[in-house]
């Protein structure tokens, strides 16, 4: 059975001049699943802003026309949100981002998980009444917090469905152990990634003894992924 994508995609704009830091944000935001279109100056960011990407990633200083004129004009027309960035640090310029529509303010340099933790807060708002992830016969019903495998219930303990989320909405993606430990677990909690190959035993134990495909796949010196 081929897999079932019930989450689309959302389309993150990234208006951006310096090519560096460009570069950087959409290969991270590309590898979170996110679709990500680009900009290099204000009007042309302004132009795909108002075309209703999910989020805005939106540079203060650019060329053409700068960031605050960019969020007014769009707040104008438009409730996306958006995340301005900036190396003007100072409480006044953090105001007046703010003042002129910008849902979030991140100065540089910044770190980019805590930006990837802001874009999925503002994202929240805008995710699908669906919320059922599901590939192959296996399906996860996030708003009944329930799990079924060829329509037969599995329970799991609450790091077993943390980890299983993951997976099925980074499906088809290898994972480092680290990777997965830092999803899951968090960058701040004391332990070591190898209680993934724990977990990892744990839910084939669950979800693909008995059935067929095997879904959790093992990529050998790398990490882990849940295909079929």
């Amino acid at each position: 059975m081929s897999e079932v994508a019930t989450e689309r995609k959302f389309k993150v704009l990234v208006v951006e001049d310096d090519a560096a830091i460009l570069r950087v944000l959409q290969l991270e935001l590309e590898h979170e699943g996110y679709d990500v279109e680009i900009a290099r100056d204000g009007l042309a960011g302004l132009e795909k802003a108002l075309k209703e990407p999910d989020l805005v990633i939106l540079d203060l200083m650019l060329p053409k026309m700068d960031g605050l004129e960019v969020c007014t004009r769009v707040r104008a027309k438009s409730k996306v949100p958006i995340i301005m960035l900036t190396a003007k640090d100072r409480i006044p310029d953090r105001v007046q981002g703010l003042d002129t529509g910008a849902d979030d303010y991140l100065t540089k340099p910044f770190s980019i998980d805590e930006l990837l933790a802001r874009i999925r807060a503002r994202l929240r708002e805008k995710a699908p009444a669906s919320n059922v992830l599901q590939v192959s016969d296996l399906t996860m019903d996030r708003d009944r917090h329930e799990v079924s495998r060829a329509g037969r219930p599995i329970q799991l303990t609450a790091k077993e469905y943390a980890l299983l989320e993951y997976l099925l909405i980074h499906r088809n993606k290898v994972h480092t152990r680290d990777e997965l430990f830092n999803g899951v677990w968090g960058s701040d909690f004391l332990g070591d990634s190898n209680l993934i190959d724990v977990y990892i035993r744990y839910l084939r134990g669950k979800i693909d003894e008995g059935f067929e495909p095997k879904l959790i796949q093992t990529v050998r010196g790398v990490g882990y992924a849940l295909k079929t």
